[in-house]
């Protein structure tokens, strides 16, 4: 399994979807499932700092308050 960091949001969600696929459908050696339960915590990780980087960006350029998304 790549260990490497996911080149964006987008692909490290695409992997844990795929990985938790995998997984639900019972198939995996133990040891293989053990390391694709290792690698989706690595991906839940990229994915949420991605996503707290994204809101302290929002948050600055809205001058430190978060404003309601409003859809137009």
């Amino acid at each position: 399994m790549d260990a490497a960091s996911p080149a964006s949001y987008e692909h490290a969600l695409e992997e844990l979807e795929r990985l938790v696929a995998s997984m639900e459908a019972g198939q995996m050696p133990l040891d293989q499932l053990l390391n694709s339960y290792r690698r989706g915590g690595e991906l839940l990780v990229f994915c949420r700092d991605r996503l707290q980087a994204v809101e302290q960006q929002v948050k600055l350029l809205e001058g430190g308050q978060m404003q309601a998304w409003e859809e137009k």
